[in-house]
């Protein structure tokens, strides 16, 4: 009952590694516009953190997105080919000059690279100096241990030691905890083997309008006007998001090779 209820007609019952499954999630952003009001409020955050600069800014995931509507420039990639994607690549394994980049971007990716470290390592080789990681992600908070546990069709293991899991699909291959635990759980490990990748900010938000919009595979449960409503209901919440929040925006800024490693002093989490 788990995976099927409420589940949104277009994308019930195919594969999350199917291509497919992809394009028909870019109909279902379209389509419900509570979900599309959220999306647009995440990628104008994301074009917020990035610094200026004539370098390019590169999309990992770009899938069923619409990122490049906020960052004319953007460079999408995907893991697979999907019409209007510019790369097919891993991000894992970047085919990108060193230091060419002023922002590498992802929504809802980093939990499904099974081998995160490689990414940070690329990401850090990939980065000017002063060009940043931006990526928004599933967070483990009381609240969200509920919601992704019992309600969510993707792997949750926040007590996993590892940060890598067995690489399976493409996209069926995660565990949506994982941000938290590098960031969170185990930041300090993190400062010590990316000193020049710091984190520079968390920002939690999200306790139930992702839940009302369904997501991409449910069909939504509150109409696109009363979006402003739950907006504003969150934002009263905020001191509680550390207890409530279901996603984070993450913000890594690569430090000059100079730079002695970084502690975590400054950072703005919350």
């Amino acid at each position: 009952m788990q995976q099927t209820w409420m589940a949104h007609p277009l994308t019930s019952g195919l594969s999350l590694d199917d291509p497919q499954t992809t394009c028909l999630r870019r109909q279902v952003i379209q389509k419900k516009k509570f979900l599309r009001f959220i999306y647009e409020e995440w990628y104008a955050s994301i074009a917020a953190a990035l610094p200026e600069g004539p370098e390019p800014v590169l999309e990992l995931g770009s899938g069923a997105g619409f990122l490049k509507e906020f960052l004319p420039g953007l460079v999408t990639s995907e893991i697979f080919w999907l019409p209007g994607v510019e790369i097919v690549l891993d991000g894992q394994d970047l085919p990108i000059t060193s230091g060419s980049l002023r922002g590498i971007v992802m929504t809802n990716v980093l939990h499904h690279l099974p081998r995160v470290r490689r990414f940070f390592a690329e990401a850090s080789r990939c980065l000017r100096p002063g060009g940043v990681v931006v990526m928004m992600e599933p967070w483990v908070t009381a609240w969200s241990r509920l919601v992704y546990g019992k309600l969510h069709h993707e792997p949750f293991w926040p007590e996993a030691t590892p940060w890598e899991f067995p690489s399976q699909g493409p996209l069926s291959g995660a565990n949506a905890a994982l941000p938290w635990i590098i960031f969170a759980r185990d930041r300090t490990i993190f400062a010590q083997e990316f000193p020049q990748l710091r984190l520079r900010k968390i920002d939690l938000g999200l306790s139930f309008r992702y839940i009302l919009s369904g997501g991409m595979s449910r069909l939504s449960l509150a109409p696109a006007w009363s979006f402003d409503f739950w907006r504003r209901l969150e934002r009263l919440l905020q001191p509680f998001m550390p207890w409530l929040a279901m996603f984070a925006r993450v913000e890594l800024v690569k430090m000059p090779a100079a730079t002695e490693p970084a502690s975590l002093r400054g950072e703005q989490v919350g």
